[in-house]
């Protein structure tokens, strides 16, 4: 797994959003990006995270930010999420997980005295060059977007 810390340059990634399009890092040249990963659509956690970051979205619009969601869901699953919660920005469905391990946020968990494999609730900070400014791994879901914007 690669662990990515602040100061690297921030590996490029293509993948569908909700709506089929093609998406690339490369697309936010000259741009900041909000890059976040979560475990599963329409789960508490990950909606009340979704929902935050839809609230403040003109914050962090004004702060200079792109917001890209990712998690190994479908686009129609993304579709759904989007489509329910009226998000504002962009869902990427990484269903073969290379993303996630190119950000090396896909690993063990353990929950419930189980463990199994799965995405690691972190965010990415990416400046308009491109290079990992900040990186959130104790990711507060109802206060995401002021934790970014902190």
């Amino acid at each position: 797994m690669n662990h990515l810390k602040e100061g690297d340059k921030a590996p490029d990634f293509s993948a569908t959003n909700q709506n089929g399009k093609l998406v690339s890092l490369k697309d936010f040249k000259g741009k900041k990006v909000v890059l976040y990963f979560y475990p599963k659509d329409d789960t508490p956690g990950c909606t009340a995270e979704a929902c935050d970051l839809r609230d403040n979205y003109a914050d962090l619009k004004a702060a200079g930010y792109e917001v890209i969601g990712v998690s190994a869901d479908t686009e129609k699953s993304h579709l759904k999420f989007v489509e329910k919660y009226q998000l504002p920005f962009t869902l990427l469905a990484d269903v073969d997980k290379k993303i996630c391990m190119d950000y090396g946020i896909w690993g063990e968990k353990k929950f419930m005295g189980k463990t199994y494999d799965g995405i690691h609730r972190t965010t990415f900070l990416i400046s308009e060059n491109g290079i990992v400014e900040k990186i959130i791994t104790k990711v507060e879901t109802k206060k995401h977007s002021s934790q970014i914007l902190s």
